[in-house]
């Protein structure tokens, strides 16, 4: 019984502090549709929460960690993002993510994809 009043107490102190406020990618358009070769493509990214775009970077990693700043800009539904990917040719390549909930809490994430010939 004392580990279960402490375990809610617990529970009850990290959502009340916003342990769970940071924007999180709960879906990307990467898993159902692959990125064309050599050709310009939309990534599509849902959060659970909304982001603050002005704030957040993105950008492209190729081979070498060569970084590009790629444009993000806001999907029609709250918490969704659209990326503007440049025509790439086939290889490995991550999408790394700096991104503000709309609460002010900073997220990173990397997503890794391929581009098959």
């Amino acid at each position: 019984m004392r580990h279960l009043i402490k375990t809610i107490c617990l529970i009850a102190l990290l959502h009340t502090s916003g342990a769970f406020a940071h924007a999180v990618v709960t879906h990307n358009s990467l898993k159902l549709k692959p990125v064309p070769v050599n050709q310009a493509s939309q990534v599509e990214l849902s959060f659970n929460s909304k982001v603050e775009l002005d704030l957040s970077e993105v950008f492209l990693v190729s081979a070498g960690d060569k970084m590009q700043v790629i444009t993000a800009t806001p999907g029609a539904k709250p918490g969704q993002v659209l990326l503007a990917l440049p025509a790439l040719a086939p290889g490995e390549y991550a999408i790394k993510l700096k991104i503000f909930a709309a609460d002010g809490h900073l997220s990173e994430d990397l997503i890794r994809f391929f581009v098959h010939p």
